[in-house]
């Protein structure tokens, strides 16, 4: 059985890393009043945090259409017999619900969607293991296993500078907004039950920044090979130094710096950090 691996723009893996692993993508949308953008397909990270600064409104966000995940199995369905297909959290978007629905559509391709219960570079992880398992002729079930078996370790934290953006999109509620904002916390958020909630309320920046590498110590330091990602909205150096620090640190540690993109950024804002991570 010969098995494509698809995944949607919100892992935000690089054209050229799709391109090697042979993973396909349908994109997201991101919408400036009246003006639709596909993200990763014609509106970057780079081009989409001064437009948002320059807007009188916040974008909105939308999911796929049935059509175009539709045309995209159906273009799978004349190379491969089956796809497994790696989305942003059911708890956040309706996409993983709509590659379902299209996949009962699409004759000849039976369609697996993978709901990843976060986003970003947790989503990329998995997309990225399952094209390496297909690759080496693995059956859809050792793929979903294997997935199934990285999401008992992953984990991500992530830190907003403002949280006006979560709540305005609908995803952090009134009062919890108001509490950042009054008392200019830096709250960790993670995803529980496929939701984006509070972790901890911290202080400053540094502090929060602190907290989370000392999440990730506590795994790193058990010595086991770990997969880590930072992901950044606009703070690449930042970034990399977390990265250089991790590495220096805990040899053990595999670790890559990934980004908020378009839709993800849409609701954290620029200068959003976060930290995922999951034994290899």
């Amino acid at each position: 059985m010969k098995i494509a691996v698809m995944t949607d723009s919100t892992a935000y893996l690089p054209e050229e890393v799709r391109r090697e692993k042979h993973i396909h993508m349908v994109p997201l949308n991101v919408i400036f009043e009246k003006e639709s953008y596909q993200e990763e397909v014609d509106i970057t990270a780079e081009e989409f945090y001064p437009k948002v600064k320059a807007a009188t409104e916040l974008p909105k966000t939308s999911q796929p259409s049935i059509g175009l995940i539709t045309e995209k199995l159906e273009e799978l369905a004349k190379d491969y017999d089956a796809v497994i297909s790696v989305h942003l959290s059911s708890g956040i978007s309706g996409t993983f619900e709509a590659v379902g629905s299209a996949g009962k559509m699409v004759d000849d391709i039976e369609v697996y969607p993978y709901d990843s219960e976060m986003s970003c570079m947790v989503q990329g992880f998995y997309a990225l293991e399952a094209a390496e398992m297909a690759a080496n002729d693995a059956t859809v079930e050792e793929i979903l296993g294997r997935l199934d078996e990285m999401k008992q370790s992953m984990i991500a934290y992530f830190m907003v500078d403002d949280l006006s953006n979560l709540h305005r999109g609908g995803r952090l509620n009134g009062a919890q907004a108001l509490l950042g904002s009054m008392l200019q916390v830096k709250p960790l958020l993670y995803f529980e039950d496929k939701k984006i909630v509070p972790f901890e309320k911290i202080r400053t920046r540094k502090r929060a920044l602190k907290r989370i590498e000392d999440l990730f110590a506590a795994d790193a330091e058990s010595g086991k090979p770990i997969r880590a990602a930072v992901i950044h909205s606009l703070r690449e150096e930042e970034a990399q130094q977390m990265k250089q620090d991790f590495e220096a640190k805990y040899p053990n540690a595999e670790v890559v710096v990934s980004y908020f993109g378009p839709v993800i950024g849409t609701h954290l804002g620029e200068g959003a950090i976060g930290l995922c991570w999951y034994f290899k």
